[in-house]
This record gives structure tokens, sequence and C-alpha cells, in this order.
């Protein structure tokens, strides 16, 4: 009972140190036990003192003592936590979730744009494991390609790397789906993971279920409070939570969804497109 209390208590952290991955993308480093223990694709809820609480992904675990969340530039509270400095603090409790369950054999990663982060401690998890990684990273311009120093040390460490950008400014002429098309087009790979924009995961799953391929998707959606009570990241039809019963879903519940990649709940609680 004591450490779940821990775990829903708001822990107040101090900023170590910060890094831009991209435009308009930061990671923010700071020490915390309980998010060092966390397993690749849960997240915590941030609270930017005064302002408001928001949930993000862990993008770095136990690193050197150090655990990190990665923030993209969207709106007041993003753009005020991604001012802050070394020396400043916020306040984080989880983390929560259920996040991906590595397996053996062959895997292949998909991510694009802020989507990355959680890929980023998996791929880690993945290499710790002896698993095969082949990545697949992607983003509108290289500006907007968070990781690239991370990336590239992946291919370093003999895992098989491919970039893509629309407009061609880094990697492939293309997207992540033309090179995931190609690449289950020549050979086969035990599971998929995948985090991005919902309609790129709905294409990587429908891609994956025709080639057979099982996968497990990391979503996002509204949460006012990370516990399972506000009802705002519902999946429907299932009525499973994204905030307790993911955000990772496995191929088996994506099929049954109607949601998935098409609507989300809004903040005011209307459903809306994705």
């Amino acid at each position: 009972m004591a450490s779940h209390i821990d775990t829903d208590q708001t822990r107040i952290v101090e900023i170590v140190e910060t890094k831009r991955e991209a435009s308009g993308i930061k990671t923010i480093l700071f020490r915390d036990r309980r998010c060092a223990k966390a397993k690749p694709g849960q997240f915590v809820m941030v609270w930017i003192l005064g302002v408001d609480e928001i949930p993000l992904s862990l993008s770095l675990t136990d690193h050197e003592g150090l655990s990190g969340i990665t923030v993209a530039k969207v709106g007041e509270a993003t753009d005020i936590l991604y001012s802050k400095a070394p020396g400043e603090q916020v306040g984080v409790r989880g983390p929560y979730g259920n996040g991906f369950e590595t397996v053996g054999g062959e895997a292949l990663v998909v991510g694009g744009g802020i989507g990355l982060a959680p890929l980023m401690p998996l791929t880690e998890a993945l290499s710790r494991r002896g698993v095969k990684a082949t990545i697949i990273a992607g983003a509108k311009t290289k500006a907007n390609l968070p990781f690239i120093e991370t990336i590239n040390s992946y291919a370093v460490a003999s895992h098989e790397v491919h970039v893509a950008t629309d407009d061609g400014s880094y990697g492939v002429h293309g997207t992540v789906i033309d090179i995931l098309k190609d690449l289950l087009g020549k050979r086969s790979f035990d599971v998929i993971y995948t985090c991005g924009p919902e309609d790129m995961m709905l294409k990587v799953f429908n891609i994956a279920e025709n080639h057979k391929t099982r996968i497990q998707a990391c979503l996002e959606r509204y949460m006012k409070c990370g516990l399972g009570l506000c009802g705002h990241c519902v999946l429907d039809p299932l009525g499973l939570r994204v905030c307790k019963d993911g955000p990772v879903f496995a191929s088996e519940i994506l099929r049954k969804s109607s949601d998935f990649g098409k609507y989300k709940t809004a903040a005011d609680g209307r459903r809306v497109p994705v």
C-alpha cells in the first residue's frame, strides 16, 4: 500500500539538465527513484507549478541516476515547461500505465516525431535483452526530428536504422510508412512497436495485420487525472482507459476499437476526430 501511495503522490524534483532535441522539443532530466524503475512506455503526470498538470512519456529512465521527459511546445503548459532551466523545479507523480512488453526474436520499432520519446527507453531495453531491433524514425523535416544523436548511436551499436523526412531534408524522402511497406515486403518481424501520430499508427497497424505481425502501440489521449477516474481517455467501444489499461495496447485490443486512429475525447468532453 505504501508503494502505491508513493507512486500517486506528487514529488517535487529539481531539473538537473536540459537538452534541445529538435525545434521546439526539449528533454528535461531529473532524479526520482520511482521513475528510475519505470517500464518503457509508462508515463508520468507532470505538474508545472502554478500552471497545470500534463501527462508525458518517460523518454529516459535511470541513465547514470537520471530520468527524463521530453516536451514539445504545443500550448501554454508545454511552452512554460519547455522554458524551464536547470535548478528549477517541477512536480511528478507516477509512473503510470502498463508499458511495452519486450519479447524475443526480431523487433521493428516505428516512431514519428515526439512519439519517438517512449521508444527510446524501449530500444535500450531491447538492447539489454539482446533483441535485434530495426528502427524506423520519421518527422516532417530534419528540424522536427528529435533524438537524432541517440538514433545514430543505435546504428553504431549495430541496430539497423532507417530515417525518413517528408521533405527529404534528412534520410529518405518520404514517410515511415513508405519504409515500413518496403521492409515488410522483404522480410518478417516477430513484433512491431510503434508510437506517433495516431493516424500513422493506424496505418502501421493495418499493414502489420496484412502481414500477420503483432504490434504494440503507445497511444496518447487527453488526461486530467492519470488515475482512471475522469474518463477522458476512454477507448471506445471497449471502455478501456488509456491511463490505466494502456497507454500501450496490443493488436488484440486495437482490432476491437472503433476509436483507434479515428476519434478521441476533447478537454470539454466532446468526441472529436483524432
